[in-house]
């Protein structure tokens, strides 16, 4: 959900492929759980297993992806669960991915002008319309990264601060 959420990355898959090598334990091999492509061009692998279940033995697993990728240029990471705050706000936003969220371009540039200088969602949502006309609009401008808020500290709510963001995608 993260990897679909970064505006950096241009494509991903799930177990992309199969990495074998002979270790300490004699033939081992192991899926990683993502690969994603950055629009600089640039490889992240990522496995996705929380802190809790990281076994001793998976140090082995991780090294030696780690070093496969680094043959080929791509970066490797571990990471671990993701914050319950920053997970639920994510997939109420991705709720608004699709496109058909922000076709009303007349109250996207409004929601831009409002939200120019921070304020409280509700309240900048209100003054641009109906809110519930605005509200798939801003919610799919957060899911873009064209508005901005803090999305870990707090589940998204009517009094979060909203503001545009300093860069937003073409």
């Amino acid at each position: 959900m993260l990897l679909d959420f970064d505006p950096e990355v241009v494509g991903f898959a799930s177990q992309p492929f199969w990495l074998h090598w002979l270790g300490e334990r004699g033939s081992t091999r192991h899926a990683p759980d993502f690969f994603a492509r950055r629009g600089d061009g640039t490889g992240v692998v990522l496995d996705v297993r929380a802190d809790d279940r990281v076994k001793p033995e998976d140090a082995e697993v991780f090294a030696a992806m780690a070093r496969a990728c680094e043959v080929v240029g791509w970066s490797f990471q571990r990471v671990g669960t993701l914050a319950p705050v920053l997970a639920a706000n994510v997939r109420w936003l991705s709720r608004y991915r699709h496109p058909r969220c922000g076709r009303r371009e007349d109250v996207a540039a409004r929601l831009l002008e409002v939200f120019a200088t921070p304020r409280p969602l509700w309240d900048g949502a209100a003054a641009v319309a109906d809110t519930l006309v605005v509200l798939p609009v801003l919610d799919h401008l957060l899911w873009r990264r064209v508005l901005v808020a803090d999305l870990v500290s707090a589940p998204l709510g009517s009094s979060s601060v909203v503001c545009r963001a300093a860069w937003s995608p073409g």
